[in-house]
Formats: structure tokens, C-alpha cells, sequence
């Protein structure tokens, strides 16, 4: 696994981003998330060691742009680059997540045609209306590997109309003080609508607020993803 940044900062997009992580921890060094920049990684994907080797080596799964959003508006001019790196890498898997699906089309190069094989993208969702609005999107894109990354789950939804193509769908809550509740329950319906649909499902990790059999717990962050993991219910 590898992670590639080629730029960092983002804006709030929608209620998902209400606690962000990246907006919480720049705040207490003092940096400004909304200034988007390109980072010292641009290049990633295509650097080489002194015996002329890519660094990131063959076969391994690069999480792309996990410090801002792939579509993100001031990046234009940058993406096109990105795409390039990717499909000269296509001996490694891309990875990238967006709140902004709606641009998708509009941001793509003239060879993707039905997609790259070596790149997933997935749509995050917190709620119905974000899920009925980019699902329906996502449901019509040429893309080859799709996720739907519900994270942080913010109250039950029904996704089962959209799981025809999906690889993948992960579910979370989130992690604050201030954080909104996640409800087993929703967990559990998500997991029964890919079941139906035979998609895989993964509980990625508990809600810093965890309500379960009617009972209110308060979990560490450290907890999250190994409670999550004991409640034994990917598949």
C-alpha cells in the first residue's frame, strides 16, 4: 500500500464534512485547508531510485489524494498530469474517493473511454439525499471499478437501486467530541442491501458515539476500526 498526495487542502463540501479530520488536525498546526497546494509528491507514481526502478513498486495499491478530493475544483489544471502518471502505471491500483462526482465527466481524459483498468473510484455519501443525488450520477459513469464509501453514516439509507456495479461499499461513523451518533442498525441495513445485491460490504469502523441494541456507548478513537473488525460482518 502506498499513499500519493499530489496536492492537499479542501473545502466543506456537504454535511459529511462537517468534523474533518484534514480540517482538524491543519487547524492545530495552524495551516489554512482551504488553500489548496501541489505537494513535494506530485510526481510520485513516476520517481525513480538510483538503479532507475520506480520507487512505488509494482503491484501495490496507491490511495490517491486522501488529503483533499481527486475532483476538487482548483486542481483542473493539475488532474490531467495525474491521469497520465496513472495510465503509464498501470502496474499499480489507483484508489480515489470524491464528494464531488458531478464533475467527473467534465474532468477525465480523452482516453478513458470505459475506464482505466487500474483505477477505482469511489463516491462517499452520508445521508439519502447525498446518496440519491451522486448515486444516480454514479450509476450512468464509465468507470471500471466503483466503491461507495458511507462514511460517516449520518442516518439509514436505502442504496440497494444502486449497487448493480459496485464492487465494494464501506460503512463508518464518525470520529469527534462532537461527533453525530452511528446506529448499528443503519450498519446492518447496508449490510442486508449488499447481501441482496451480492456486494461486498465492510464495516470500516464505529462511530465515536456508538448506539447498538438501544445502548449509547462513547468509543476511543483507537477503538473504531478494531471494534468495527469484531463485530465480524464483512464479507
Amino acid at each position: 500500500m502506498a499513499m500519493w498526495n499530489p496536492w492537499r487542502g479542501c473545502h466543506k463540501h456537504s454535511e459529511g464534512c462537517k468534523f474533518c479530520y484534514i480540517h482538524k488536525g491543519d487547524f492545530k498546526r495552524n495551516i489554512d485547508t482551504n488553500k489548496i497546494v501541489k505537494t513535494n509528491n506530485f510526481y510520485a507514481p513516476i520517481e525513480k531510485n538510483k538503479k532507475e526502478e520506480y520507487k512505488i513498486k509494482s503491484g501495490q495499491t496507491v490511495y490517491l489524494c486522501f488529503s483533499s478530493d481527486f475532483l476538487i475544483e482548483e486542481a483542473d489544471d493539475w488532474r490531467k498530469e495525474c491521469f497520465q502518471m496513472m495510465k503509464e502505471r498501470s502496474d499499480v491500483h489507483f484508489i480515489f474517493l470524491t464528494k464531488r462526482i458531478e464533475r467527473f465527466m467534465d474532468h477525465i481524459p480523452n482516453n478513458w473511454d470505459n475506464g482505466y483498468d487500474n483505477v477505482t473510484v469511489g463516491c462517499t455519501i452520508e445521508n439519502q439525499a447525498t446518496a440519491d443525488y451522486r448515486l444516480s450520477i454514479f450509476s450512468k459513469l464509465p468507470i471500471k471499478h466503483k466503491n461507495i464509501i458511507c462514511q460517516p453514516l449520518l442516518e439509514e439509507i436505502n442504496i440497494e437501486k444502486f449497487l448493480d456495479d459496485i464492487e465494494l461499499v464501506v460503512v463508518g461513523g464518525e470520529s469527534d467530541y462532537n461527533a453525530r451518533p452511528l446506529n448499528y442498525d443503519w450498519v446492518l441495513s447496508v449490510r442486508e442491501q449488499c447481501k441482496i445485491k451480492s456486494t461486498h460490504f465492510e464495516f470500516r469502523q464505529c462511530g465515536t458515539y456508538f448506539i447498538k441494541d438501544g445502548k449509547n456507548y462513547t468509543l476511543n478513537v483507537r477503538q473504531l476500526c478494531s471494534q468495527a473488525r469484531k463485530a465480524n460482518i464483512d464479507f
